[in-house]
């Protein structure tokens, strides 16, 4: 009902609001400029950082919904699905979620288990975003603890050209061969709205709406209706049904030097979990049902933010100040299956929840001068986290967590442009922690102009990766378990080192070619990891033991001439990880793996039609993991290498406009090749022999068809 009364409502905006003046969302310069790592709005070819950029154009093209299908195009960037949470986090050169910073217009997000890591991406819609910017490489100087893997910033769009704009859009896909239109029906359903409003020519105001309604993904499952009287184990979802509702406000004012806008982001999301394990229930007299323990999870997100971009003399001040909110519960219900209804249901609980305050400002531009400038900035943030005992692992002995912490650091950083064609920018952050040491983070920048073409950029960088709650607070201790969390876990360290040489060129028939290349090493020292520290009787928990490094080599390819594009890129990652459960420690030599992906879009001149086509191949991963004889603790066991499968991604989209561009008709196929999981040997099996296991991915071939109308 939900669904229908959202379309209801985008259509009647359709039908009420119209305009004469040309949407900006045709910005034709929105690739030229960004902002990570930048102390103001820099153009991309004068960027110090090799920033990624991808806009809302591309976006639009994808036909995606969320941020996780959009930077599952890119290299070495994955997106890892959780069955049991519904979270997709990003996985950047073989490093999963906590080490990498999610920012929204450059303030990192709330999270589960923190700021701005181990953020879900499929809670990031985008329908209101102007550009993606991706920088890999430890970033702890900009962007503070666990940037040590890279930095995604998400800009969203807060600014219209026009007097008033409206942009209705209905998408409609299949989950793999499912799909209908009706309640507890398949396939995923998608509404979205966006208005922007200007007042006059120093203020504006924007509003969006977005829902999002995933019905799950089955897999070899049979759905919520199923059951058997064998207790089988296949009722339920591989990919759990997910209800997004999201909404942007935003407010801006700009005149001369003076600019600021506030936002309002929340966040409403609804995850039905269906127990495969079905139980039978007598009612007497001979009468009997079948009953499942189903549960649903709910989440509230909350963010304002306010910044502020303005001049204190000649000095450059940029202020972002934030409070957000996440909150996550579950409500456990008895469902009766045969007769399709609820037999009784608990109240619903908090198990995680997230508070913070956060601020960051920078000052730039003390000297007013074109050769030399400097930036001093301070970030602090206050986290108020609390996990309930069920998020831990059986169920943490009852033993509810509540904690704060606050953390606070200056940071600063040069600018020097030497010459034409040199410049060079060293930084250093001092952190300090309620929770943890004094952390010390260092970058140095050199950028080389080599010829009116082509830039070489050379990046050090280093960042700190803070303990989770698991790895922190755990302990389940009973009769077969004793796992403990360590509280005097250290934070990680990673530094990186990169070099990227980009040339660019136009040939007498108006061809624009880009080349580039790229190298970059990664090291991160004290890594945390589950640690064997007795066998008999079994005892663990976590320690900073391992360490791992990994190497990239990259290359890529874009082509231009009026309405083709093409993009092509390659890159060959290796992984070392020194792995160690107390006893022994693993081999350390480099495992390689190869990535490409190819981007092509061509709009036929007469009609407008556009067709675009992106693919992505990822090679098999080989890593070592650790096996043991669950018969015999004393037995140390083993390493040995297990693996990740390849596999091929491929996605069509056609799409045509109609009535001078203000109406959109789009359709095409996500996954031809219809992947669904990967073989995964990587983790432990219950003997000398890695276990066999499968990785989710995605959830099939899908079709789906869009209708957007823009005023």
């Amino acid at each position: 009902m939900k669904k229908k009364l959202l379309s209801v409502l985008s259509l009647s905006a359709v039908l009420y609001v119209h305009s004469q003046e040309k949407d900006s969302l045709n910005q034709t310069k929105i690739e030229e400029v960004v902002i990570t790592g930048q102390y103001m709005q820099q153009s991309i070819n004068k960027s110090i950082y090799k920033v990624e950029v991808i806009d809302a154009q591309q976006i639009k093209n994808m036909a995606v919904t969320n941020v996780a299908e959009v930077l599952n195009q890119n290299l070495n960037i994955l997106i890892e699905p959780n069955r049991n949470s519904g979270n997709s986090n990003a996985n950047i050169m073989g490093l999963s979620g906590e080490y990498t910073k999610i920012l929204i217009d450059n303030i990192p997000v709330v999270s589960d288990e923190g700021m701005g890591n181990l953020v879900d991406l499929t809670k990031i819609n985008v329908n209101n975003i102007e550009r993606i910017e991706v920088v890999k490489g430890s970033m702890g100087v900009e962007y503070g603890n666990n940037a040590v893997a890279g930095v995604i910033n998400i800009i969203t769009r807060k600014n219209y050209s026009k007097k008033f704009t409206a942009l209705a859009s209905l998408q409609e896909e299949t989950v793999g061969k499912d799909y209908d239109w009706f309640k507890k029906g398949n396939g995923r359903h998608i509404q979205s709205l966006n208005l922007g409003y200007r007042i006059n020519d120093y203020w504006s105001v924007a509003a969006d709406i977005n829902h999002n309604d995933f019905q799950g993904y089955k897999g070899l499952l049979n759905g919520y209706k199923y059951f058997n009287e064998s207790n089988d184990g296949l009722r339920g979802y591989d990919w759990q049904p997910k209800d997004q509702l999201t909404t942007n406000g935003t407010i801006r004012y700009s005149k001369n030097s003076t600019s600021f806008f506030y936002k309002l982001n929340f966040l409403n999301e609804k995850i039905n979990y269906y127990n495969p394990i079905v139980n039978e229930m007598y009612l007497g007299g001979g009468n009997r049902t079948y009953t499942a323990n189903d549960k649903d999870y709910h989440t509230n997100r909350w963010i304002h933010q306010f910044n502020i971009q303005s001049k204190l003399g000649r000095i450059n001040y940029i202020g972002d100040f934030s409070y957000q909110s996440q909150e996550r519960k579950s409500q456990q219900y008895s469902y009766d299956i045969p007769n399709r209804k609820e037999i009784s249901r608990d109240a619903e609980i908090t198990f995680y929840k997230s508070d913070v305050i956060y601020s960051r400002g920078m000052f730039s531009n003390f000297l007013d001068s074109e050769k030399v400038n400097f930036q001093i900035g301070y970030e602090l943030d206050k986290t108020k986290g609390f996990a309930d005992a069920s998020t831990f692992e059986s169920n943490n002995n009852g033993r509810s967590i509540e904690r704060s912490i606050f953390n606070y650091a200056n940071f600063l950083s040069a600018e020097w442009t030497v010459n034409d064609w040199l410049s060079f920018r060293p930084g250093v952050r001092m952190a300090l922690s309620d929770r943890f040491d004094s952390q010390y983070n260092y970058s140095g920048t050199l950028r080389f102009r080599t010829s009116e073409n082509s830039d070489i950029r050379t990046v050090f960088g280093s960042a700190n990766r803070f303990p989770i709650y698991d790895e922190l607070y755990t302990y389940v201790v009973d009769s077969n378990h004793d796992i403990r969390g360590n509280e005097n876990l250290k934070p990680e360290t990673g530094y990186s080192a990169a070099a990227f040489w980009d040339y660019t060129l136009t040939n007498s028939n108006n061809w624009k070619f880009n080349f580039s290349l790229s190298g970059m090493y990664l090291d991160v020292k004290n890594r945390i990891e589950s640690v064997i520290i007795n066998n008999s009787p079994l005892q663990m928990t976590y320690l900073n033991v391992d360490n791992y490094k990994s190497i990239l080599f990259g290359g890529g390819v874009n082509l231009r001439k009026g309405a083709l594009s093409l993009k092509v890129g390659v890159s060959v990652l290796g992984i070392s990880q020194a792995l160690s459960t107390g006893n022994i420690t693993s081999p350390d030599n480099y495992n390689y793996y190869a990535e490409a992906n190819l981007a092509a879009n061509y709009t036929l001149p007469s009609a407008g039609t556009l067709f675009a086509l992106y693919y992505k191949y990822t090679g098999t991963q080989r890593r070592y993991t650790h096996v043991g004889d669950k018969n015999s603790p004393i037995d140390p066991g083993q390493y040995i290498l297990g693996e990740i499968g390849g596999f091929n991604m491929l996605n069509f989209t056609v799409s045509q406009p109609f009535f001078k561009n203000h109406f959109e008709i789009s359709a095409g196929v996500k996954n031809i090749f219809d992947i669904t999981s990967v073989q995964n040997t990587i983790q432990s099996g219950d003997g000398h022999n890695a276990a066999t296991g499968q990785q989710n991915l995605f959830y099939g071939r899908s079709y789906f068809a869009r209708l957007n109308y823009n005023f």
